[in-house]
């Protein structure tokens, strides 16, 4: 069965005030690397509120990791095997995108995760998110939209695309039924 990385934020929590905590940095210091507000990140580590994607994007970002690196810190796991029954899976409260972490090792230039798009549900991610590593999303069932500087690519089942320079992001399932695509990025 899989298991649900915890949606009370716990274990996210006690990783964004250690991670803080073990650079030094206070409260503000952390909001202004990743463009969040204090108020967020003291709710998130006081366990009051749930991140969304975006702004676990953008906290990873300001710690240097990928958001599956973040994940990947708050698991604790370093296998190299990847079970099914084990791979974290995370729901985003805002949207209900529902994130798979499918492999993912510090040691490993390569993550992949699998993302399920509810219909009519769209995420905005910062330029910063892509800035040390390179992706491609292959879209396994339904329909995507990539907004990607400027340009607009429409994805269907099947279709892959490799990522460009770093920019902000739009991920889009502007259909009535749910879209699953695959990530599959190198740190670079």
């Amino acid at each position: 069965m899989d298991t649900i990385v915890d949606d009370s934020g716990a274990q996210i929590a006690r990783l964004l005030r250690s991670e803080r905590e073990a650079r030094g940095w206070s409260l503000a210091d952390l909001a202004e690397r990743a463009g969040v507000s204090k108020a967020a990140i003291s709710k998130i580590e006081r366990e009051e509120t749930s991140p969304t994607a975006v702004m676990l994007v953008r906290l990873a970002g300001a710690f240097d990791l990928t958001l599956a690196g973040l994940f990947l810190r708050a698991e604790g796991t370093g296998e190299r095997m990847s079970r099914a029954a084990d791979q974290p899976i995370w729901r985003d409260p805002a949207t209900g995108y529902v994130r798979k972490q499918v492999f993912s090792r510090a040691d490993h230039p390569l993550e992949v995760v699998s993302v399920e798009m509810p219909p009519g549900q769209s995420v905005v991610l910062p330029a910063s998110s892509y800035a040390r590593i390179r992706q491609a999303i292959w879209v396994m069932a339904g329909d995507l939209v990539i907004l990607e500087g400027g340009d607009r690519h429409e994805l269907a089942s099947g279709d892959c695309l490799g990522f460009g320079p770093p920019s902000e992001v739009t991920l889009a399932n502007e259909t009535a039924s749910p879209c699953t695509y695959l990530v599959v990025l190198a740190r670079s």
